[in-house]
């Protein structure tokens, strides 16, 4: 088993999207920052480019106290060849919807592997 699986009861959830849902999320008691003072969130708005995004991403996805990344699917699609490269079990990525844009499932990564899972 690699560090990555042995995350235990203190793992944290990262979350990515727009002002309305970090901060839900952040009310909600995910917010936290590392020992290098690194937050677990990114609020994206018209300033942030997708190179921003994919950077924050990358740094999720590496740290080890990040089990589950929630990302905005209109977040999702500014990265979504990073998103369809992405192999690893741990973190687990998942898309969901915000207040302003509606979720298609069709676009959705996991829905995606899921479907290649099962033919």
């Amino acid at each position: 088993m690699t560090d990555k699986m042995k995350l235990g009861s203190d793992a944290l959830v990262a979350v990515m999207g727009d002002e309305d849902t970090v901060t839900g999320f952040l009310l909600a008691g995910i917010g936290d920052m590392n020992k290098t003072r690194q937050p677990n969130f990114l609020i994206v708005d018209n300033k942030v480019d997708s190179s921003q995004i994919e950077e924050t991403f990358k740094k999720f996805v590496a740290r080890k106290d990040i089990a589950i990344i929630l990302i905005n699917q209109h977040v999702a699609d500014q990265i979504r060849g990073l998103l369809n490269n992405y192999d690893q079990i741990v973190p687990a990525i998942l898309e969901i919807p915000s207040k302003e844009i509606p979720y298609d499932p069709s676009k959705d990564y996991i829905l995606s592997r899921v479907k290649q899972f099962l033919g």
